[in-house]
């Protein structure tokens, strides 16, 4: 049994916590690795960079606990896992004493800067950017990462003069964070998934509320009751892609002098024209209310937020339109890995075609429910088109609401999309499932998809 001297155990060797053991190091700290995994990727690397630090590797049950004041978690170990028992057990025998955190909770310590804060299932990297770039524009020198690109603690050491932190963070972030303490947070929507973690949807939303805990204002979706906060006391705005209620952030019909047209609103007050955005989409105009929300919060003009608006083109894999030709645009939203996503992309996209969706989706559906696609596709779309590890479960929850074909890859999918595509038509890749059955990552089947479209759009094109 592994007995260690150091007041401090991380667990977890991925990015995070390689973030963890870089920032203990700065801050002088004493303290072991270990990973669950006999032989972690990047460990000789890690070996390499921190050789004077104690790495075990293999069950936890093979630590002696009790040399532990404290255990720092990586985001991807569950706060539940085999072998933290007994630090449980003397946790809560010692009170305030012993703690088991995350990153974000060691980075909250640390940081004296405001903090911007989101969350969500879906499209919190899409409003982290966004704001991100308003601050950018209003001269703040302000860093942007979390969850989504460099881990908060890297953040923290890369830019230590930095004005504010924009920072997306997951459930399992938050919830070994005990008290985040930000100047503005939201919560965007909330649907199912990482229920393997969490355990049922309760858990999955009492972890997300985390990003609430001593924050100063947040922000929430007025159509999803699930993403407002418990405590009633703190100052709430809130976002809808319907005309506004009172205060609220919305869209509604405005006459400019020009005509009639829907404009994002913040109560009655006018914005901007909804056709000045390149985001496409009312999911993403859903995001653009909650980017306005909280960087008007912190202070920023509108006029500066407005051209932020006016040219950023969303995020690789997340509702990337890769071109159009004969009248057909096809879109690549690969980061569509829960049913929310693709709710939220089919929803969105299809209410403002003149033609028809072609849906393809499949993958690992994670023990998804995927019976509500359903009700949307039978509305907006032609055809779906399912491929991957979960298209016999997809064909099952679709094809008594919509047309559904099975083939068995990626590629085929898009060839019998191109087949059927009208002018007008949307093709959408949003799968509503993990990609690792036939991809790495969701990044390369999106990229797979861009490069397929774009030898497509090169042929029509030539007129081939």
């Amino acid at each position: 049994m592994l007995v260690a001297r150091g007041q401090t155990l991380v667990v977890g060797l991925g990015v995070s916590g390689r973030a963890i053991a870089r920032h203990l190091v700065r801050e002088g700290a004493s303290f072991t690795v270990a990973d669950t995994r006999k032989i972690p990727p990047g460990l000789d690397e890690f070996r390499n960079e921190f050789p004077q630090v104690r790495v075990h590797c293999g069950p936890l049950s093979e630590i002696d606990l009790e040399s532990f004041e404290e255990i720092v978690l990586s985001p991807g170990v569950d706060p539940r896992s085999p072998g933290l028992e007994s630090f449980w057990e003397r946790s809560r025998q010692q009170g305030s004493a012993l703690s088991i955190v995350g990153e974000i909770a060691l980075f909250t310590r640390a940081c004296s800067a405001p903090i911007a804060a989101i969350t969500g299932s879906n499209a919190k990297s899409t409003v982290t950017t966004l704001l991100g770039e308003m601050a950018h524009e209003v001269g703040l020198n302000a860093a942007v990462g979390g969850n989504l690109g460099t881990p908060a603690l890297d953040l923290l050491h890369a830019q230590p003069d930095a004005e504010l932190f924009v920072l997306e963070l997951s459930s399992f972030q938050l919830e070994t964070t005990p008290c985040l303490g930000a100047t503005t947070a939201a919560f965007l929507n909330l649907s199912e998934d990482h229920l393997d973690r969490h355990g049922d949807m309760a858990g999955y939303r009492a972890a997300k509320l985390g990003i609430f805990r001593g924050a100063k204002h947040v922000v929430v979706n007025a159509e999803d009751n699930m993403t407002w906060p418990d405590d009633k006391d703190l100052p709430v705005d809130c976002f809808t892609i319907k005309p506004p209620q009172g205060p609220q952030w919305g869209i509604a019909v405005h006459d400019d002098g020009g005509g009639k047209a829907p404009w994002l609103m913040h109560g009655s007050r006018p914005l901007m024209a909804v056709d000045e955005l390149r985001l496409p989409g009312r999911h993403n105009q859903a995001n653009v209310l909650a980017a306005l929300a909280m960087g008007t919060r912190l202070g920023f003009p509108l006029e500066a937020m407005r051209r932020v608006l006016a040219r950023f083109p969303g995020l690789p894999h997340r509702g990337q339109l890769v071109g159009a030709v004969d009248g057909v645009r096809w879109v690549n939203d690969s980061k569509g890995t829960n049913v929310g996503a693709t709710l939220a992309a089919i929803d969105g996209l299809g209410a403002t075609l003149e033609g028809k969706l072609i849906w393809l989706g499949g993958g690992v559906g994670k023990g998804a429910d995927f019976t509500p696609l359903a009700e949307p596709l039978a509305r907006h779309a032609r055809e779906a088109i399912v491929f991957g590890a979960d298209a016999p479960r997809l064909v099952e929850s679709l094809s008594p609401s919509v047309p559904v074909v099975r083939k068995d890859s990626l590629e085929q999918a898009l060839e019998r999309a191109a087949s059927i595509a009208r002018p007008g038509d949307c093709v959408l890749l949003s799968p509503a499932c993990a990609s690792l059955d036939q991809f790495a990552n969701y990044m390369a089947r999106g990229e797979a998809f861009c490069e397929w479209v774009e030898r497509h759009l090169e042929f029509r094109e030539k007129g081939a």
